[in-house]
């Protein structure tokens, strides 16, 4: 018999906030912004761990070249 773990697939606001250290009310600002992807299941926002990435990708990126974020 064998076992599966089931990872986790998809992040609350709440949980990327955390993860990023930023607080709620801005990581809400940048899921409605579009600067973080996201989809509505009912109603609340759910975040793809790939997504969170992204960002963080895209700012990092940013910083090197020398952009303003």
């Amino acid at each position: 018999m064998t076992t599966s773990v089931i990872e986790r697939k998809w992040h609350t606001t709440n949980e990327v906030a955390a993860m990023l250290g930023f607080g709620l009310s801005k990581t809400k600002m940048l899921v409605l912004t579009g600067e973080i992807r996201s989809v509505k299941i009912g109603r609340n926002r759910r975040i793809l761990p790939a997504w969170v990435d992204e960002y963080v990708q895209r700012v990092t990126s940013d910083a090197v070249e020398g952009r303003v974020a």
